[in-house]
Parts: C-alpha cells; sequence; structure tokens
C-alpha cells in the first residue's frame, strides 16, 4: 500500500522503550533508526493484510492499530488493539512465513517501520541479545494462554468487563475508539450481545455513558464480573 507520508525516524526514546529492542546500546538503536521509516496513516489504511509477505515489523507511535483477522464470508475478529510503543508485525521475523492478520488503522495514526534484515543483522552481530526474542515470545504464549482461558471461563458479560477496562486504563473517564462490530470481534461475541452486555452496566449503575464517552462509576463492580 502507498501511504500519504514517509519521514525519517527521529524517536529513539520510543525504540529504546519497546521490550525486544531494551538490550540493543546506543549503536544499535541508531542502525535502526537509520533504517526504519515513519508512516502517517489515515482512518481505514491497512498496514499489511493477511497472508501477504512479510518483511517488516512496526511500532506504534500515535493512534491506534487494529490486529485482526477475517472468516471465509468476511466476518472480523479483532485480536488486539495497538497503542503507542506497541510492536506488532514481528512473527514473520522468525518463521519466514506470511502474515497471520491484518493490521489497520482505526483513526490518524503514526508507526515505524522496521525491516527485519536491520534486525538479523544486529542479532547476528551480537547474539547474546536473542533472550530478548526469548522473552517477546514468551509474552506472546502467556497472551494467548489468557485469551482462551477467558473463552472458556469468562461469559460475554464478563470479557466484556474485562476490555472495557483494558479501553479504560488506570483512568475512569474514555472513549471506545472503535465501532460496535470491532469492539465484538474483540470480544468473541456478536454485536447484540455485547451491546446488551454494555446496556447491563448501565442499568447497574457501574459506567454511565454519553455518546461514545464513557465513565466507570464502580471499578471494583466491573473487575469482579471481569474475573
Amino acid at each position: 500500500m502507498t501511504f500519504a507520508t514517509m519521514r525519517p525516524v527521529n524517536d529513539l526514546d520510543l525504540l529504546r522503550d519497546v521490550d525486544l529492542f531494551d538490550q540493543f546500546d546506543e549503536d544499535d538503536h541508531r542502525r535502526i533508526a537509520d533504517a526504519a521509516e515513519t508512516l502517517e496513516l489515515v482512518r481505514g489504511d491497512v498496514v499489511f493484510e493477511e497472508g501477504a509477505e512479510a518483511d517488516a515489523c512496526y511500532v506504534v507511535t500515535d493512534g491506534r492499530i487494529a490486529i485482526s483477522n477475517k472468516s471465509i464470508d468476511g466476518r472480523e475478529s479483532m485480536v488486539a488493539l495497538m497503542e503507542r510503543g506497541d510492536l506488532f508485525g514481528e512473527m514473520g521475523l522468525f518463521d519466514t512465513m506470511g502474515r497471520s492478520a491484518e493490521a489497520r488503522a482505526l483513526e490518524p495514526s503514526s508507526v515505524i517501520a522496521i525491516p527485519y534484515e536491520v534486525l538479523t543483522t544486529v542479532w547476528d552481530d551480537r547474539p547474546e541479545l536473542l533472550w530478548s526474542v526469548v522473552r517477546l515470545l514468551s509474552q506472546r504464549i502467556r497472551a494467548t494462554d489468557e485469551a482462551l482461558a477467558d473463552s472458556f471461563f469468562l461469559d460475554v458479560t464478563g470479557r466484556t468487563a474485562k476490555h472495557l477496562l483494558e479501553l479504560a486504563g488506570d483512568t475512569d473517564e474514555f472513549e471506545i475508539p472503535i465501532t460496535q462490530e470491532e469492539l465484538a470481534g474483540l470480544v468473541g461475541a456478536s454485536r447484540e450481545r455485547v451491546n446488551k452486555a454494555i446496556a447491563s452496566f448501565l442499568r447497574l449503575g457501574w459506567i454511565e455513558q454519553n455518546d461514545r464517552q464513557y465513565r466507570i462509576l464502580k471499578r471494583r463492580e466491573l473487575e469482579i464480573r471481569s474475573r
């Protein structure tokens, strides 16, 4: 895909904070920045499609990126929501296979595109840094295990409560940055069932809503329901 704007990478502090690169030295970070580009995206821009050849990974600098899969009949399931500092698209670096999911901008966003080649060069020169790769893959496996456990042990209402808390983070006032269909895909249920769960939280007085703006009134109750 052709993006509207590409520019050099200047945010070395952001690269230093990425777990996969946190053991790299200053020369390594500069080598990555010199080889990378910052891509400016508008809502709906597709960073890569499912099944496409993989040659780069990405770090979000601004905005939000949805990672999703589509069924053969066109239904979408959002598997992750990436925000500033999050790394995505790295799987092809390790298995040389095509993209396992689609990455799409949910709003005006920017991402740093890092060619695989520069990373493999760093690891070839300093193989002891590969422990960061092991740690990353372990984190991915843990996240998958948690998602599987949620699908078995939490009902739709519980999963909805959990995702609302994740979207809110440490604040009580938040906006859901995705459509109802995208939220349903993230929860792994139909839009009707997710809306029903949110309606129950409103009725119970756990949250209040003003258009797409939400405010958590009873965080403890949501936390209990999400377990």
